[in-house]
This record gives C-alpha cells, structure tokens and sequence, in this order.
C-alpha cells in the first residue's frame, strides 16, 4: 500500500498535471469506488463544471480542492492516476475518468479495486469521514521530539503497531515503520512508554529523516507503485532492513531476520535493535 512518501510524490506529481484543469464530465465505470455521495449519478453531476484549485495530501489520503467541494481519494493497495488525451484508449482496470474541457482526462486505475472516493462540501471535509480522526502529520513543523514524547508517555502498547497507527502518527506503514526504528536501533516489540528521552530523541529524528528522504527519492516501489507520470520510485534502493531478510547488516554485519509483531512482517538487525 503506498505510504506517505508515495502518496506526496503523487500529489506534487498531480499538481503538475492537472493544477487549474476544469471537469467538462465524469464517467464512473465501477460504482462502488464512490463512497459519498450514496447516489454515483449525484457525485457526477456534482463535478461538472468545476476546476481543480489545489491538491493536497493529508496522511496517505489525497484532496481534490475544487470550487465547491472537495474530492477525497484513497489508493489503497494499487491504485494510481495518469493524465491521458481524450482520443487514447483506455487501459483495462480503469474505473473513473475526468473528463478535463481542454480534451484530457485525468484517469483513476485499480487492479486490486480497493481505492475509495469522497466528496464533500469545501471546509467540512475535516470534520467528517476519513480525515476526522487523524493523528499528527510526521512532516509537519509541529511534530518535534518533545511532542513525541508526550505522545508516548505511559502507553504500553509495542512502539511498532503504534506507529502504525493512523489515528496517532499519520502516513507511517510498514516500510518506513522498519526502517525509522531500525535507525534509531529500538525494536519493534518495545512498550512505547519505556521509550528513554535520548531513544524518543533519536525515533523523531529518524521518522522526519527517512520519510524526507524517500519523499525527495518519490518514494518506494515495493510492488507496482508509480506516480501520476508512470514513474517509478528510488527509495527501495536505500532500504536498511526492509526486504532485506538473510542479508548482512549495513552496521554491524549481524544477519537481517523478518518476524512478525502486531500481525505484519518485520524486518530487524537482532544486535541493532536489541529488546
């Protein structure tokens, strides 16, 4: 699933391509990828006529900022955009078009179909549905270490599926999850409150670090990961431990392991991350 990093390199990939482009029409080819409004009729003729003023990414989610509304749009597992000219064919997997006034579309493709659509009235899109119960952005100003460590203070459960936990950091997975506390050499299975200041210190820095770095790379192509241009990302070249099961630590030379903490797949340096 793309993680933070890929979904921010596809909104400043989408800023690029379709920034200021006006719906002439909507065609919705799988209903059910629209979640609101109930009625896919409504969610089309909603669009009609409106420009694309901003797009903006809050946790893995991207925001369509449109004149009146904005359209909230989830990839989960595989899905992507690409901006087409009208007269192209259409590739197989793809279920919604926007239909731009100056003949191209902006084309949304799901193998999996598991991506989600959202529209809602502008300024009432926090406060409701997907982005209402979001934690703190990692990338933001405002996320410093002392604001980490109060977050942690007294919470017993593992610092792994904390982290993983979108209602308390946002757009973390389990890529950077790996690589963040493999950087700051905690393990995964660490009651986040028994965290010291100098390891809650180190895990803000290597969060910010890692996400920045794979943000300026355009992210991680684990699997079938691409950008609004078809690009893939460079990320997955630098990884430490993701993946990287039975090879030699980039530290210590000590043999990687995957486990499992919280029920996903765990990459470590057992000498590294000691627990």
């Amino acid at each position: 699933m793309p993680e933070l990093p890929e979904v921010e390199t596809v909104v400043r990939t989408l800023r690029k391509l379709v920034l200021g482009k006006t719906m002439a029409r909507v065609s919705v080819l799988l209903p059910r990828i629209i979640r609101r409004p109930d009625d896919v009729e409504e969610f089309k003729a909603q669009l009609v006529g409106q420009t694309i003023r901003d797009i903006k990414r809050r946790a893995k989610f991207i925001q369509f900022v449109l004149d009146q509304d904005v359209l909230i749009s989830h990839l989960r597992m595989e899905g992507r955009y690409g901006l087409y000219p009208s007269d192209e064919p259409v590739e197989k997997h793809t279920h919604v078009i926007f239909h731009f006034t100056d003949g191209t579309e902006l084309r949304y493709r799901d193998v999996r179909q598991f991506g989600t659509m959202d529209l809602y009235p502008l300024g009432t899109e926090t406060s409701e549905g997907p982005l209402a119960k979001l934690g703190v952005e990692p990338l933001d100003e405002s996320f410093t270490a002392g604001l980490l460590r109060s977050m942690l203070k007294g919470r017993t459960t593992k610092i792994k599926p904390l982290l993983l936990n979108q209602e308390f950091i946002v757009g973390l997975g389990n890529i950077y999850v790996d690589e963040s506390l493999f950087k700051a050499g905690i393990h995964p299975e660490r009651p986040a409150g028994k965290l010291t200041a100098k390891q809650v210190g180190k895990l803000h820095e290597s969060i910010v670090a890692t996400l920045s770095e794979a943000v300026e790379q355009g992210g991680s192509s684990i699997k079938s990961y691409v950008n609004g241009q078809g690009e893939m990302g460079m990320f997955q070249q630098s990884l430490l431990v993701y993946g990287r099961k039975g090879e030699p630590c980039v530290i210590c030379a000590t043999e990687i392991v995957r486990t499992v903490v919280g029920g996903r797949g765990t990459h470590i340096c057992p000498k590294c991350q000691k627990k």
